[in-house]
């Protein structure tokens, strides 16, 4: 059977402090990313725990973006799911690897 989509993991250490520790900026680079793919979000949620750290997700038609961060580690962990040919999910890691 013929894979019906990409499916990128990213687990990026040395990550920076600020993008790991609040749930604004990491859902502003899990969106610049979506966008920046050719995806079409449909929706997202992000939650922010306590003393730190986020998880959230971008659902968007294709498929989905998802983040989990534990800053205390300088650790982040990314999937990336798209479906068909259109949407690039390689060009999301880019944005989610640069910030």
């Amino acid at each position: 059977m013929k894979a019906l989509g990409k499916h990128l993991l990213l687990e990026l250490n040395g990550c920076d402090h600020s993008f790991s520790m609040t749930s604004v900026l990491s859902k502003k680079t899990m969106l610049a990313a979506a966008k920046e793919s050719g995806a079409t979000v449909l929706g997202e949620s992000f939650h922010q725990f306590s003393p730190q750290g986020v998880s959230g997700v971008i659902i968007i038609a294709e498929s989905h973006l998802t983040v989990h961060t534990w800053p205390e580690h300088g650790y982040a962990g990314a999937d990336i799911f798209t479906c068909g040919t259109r949407v690039k999910p390689e060009k999301a890691a880019e944005v989610i690897i640069a910030n």
